[in-house]
């Protein structure tokens, strides 16, 4: 059983912002896997199905950014899971814009939602698919620029990037994470 967790703010006001491709990402596998993502449990929205044979829960916080780590730490408990069999999607600043990277595990960086998971529940030890969401400029506050819309012309580059990363999920459950990052790792779309 997995838990695929996608970072991201609740409300209409942060649905297209930079900060919100883990949820957008979420949305791209439940429609694909034919999931609803509409039960309000565990701090978070949340739906459950399958890949293949293997059980998987998708998660929304609803605890904003910040806070990610309190809803997750809530369906590790209830379910007797370990992070390990986390799945974390993030926005990521430090990467190309519109690249994919997946890393089983390591540190939250600069990122508050990451930190928060590691802070609450103890360990590195889960999977990140992070999106890179482009980089700020030298001046630019990085709050007021991850919680930013993209461009118009940069839409159709995450769009593919977000349908990239809901595929590399799916291969990374049937056919484990390191075929998934041997397949996607570093891709621009």
């Amino acid at each position: 059983m997995y838990i695929i967790v996608g970072l991201g703010n609740p409300g209409k006001k942060y649905e297209a912002t930079r900060h919100n491709v883990g949820f957008r990402t979420i949305d791209t596998l439940a429609d694909k896997l034919n999931i609803k993502v509409n039960k309000i449990k565990f701090k978070g929205l949340l739906g459950e199905g399958r890949i293949a044979d293997e059980k998987v829960i998708l998660l929304k916080p609803q605890t904003f950014m910040n806070n990610s780590g309190e809803s997750i730490v809530e369906v590790l408990n209830f379910y007797k899971l370990q992070p390990k069999d986390v799945f974390v999607i993030a926005d990521d600043i430090d990467i190309e814009f519109a690249q994919l990277k997946i890393k089983k595990n390591g540190s939250a960086g600069t990122h508050n939602g990451l930190k928060s998971i590691v802070n609450l529940t103890g360990s590195k030890d889960f999977a990140r698919f992070k999106i890179g969401v482009g980089k700020k400029h030298p001046n630019e506050d990085l709050a007021s620029f991850v919680l930013s819309n993209f461009p118009a012309k940069d839409k159709k580059h995450i769009d593919a990037c977000i349908e990239a990363c809901a595929d590399a999920v799916i291969e990374a459950v049937t056919d484990g994470i390191d075929r998934a990052m041997n397949n996607y790792n570093n891709n621009i779309y």
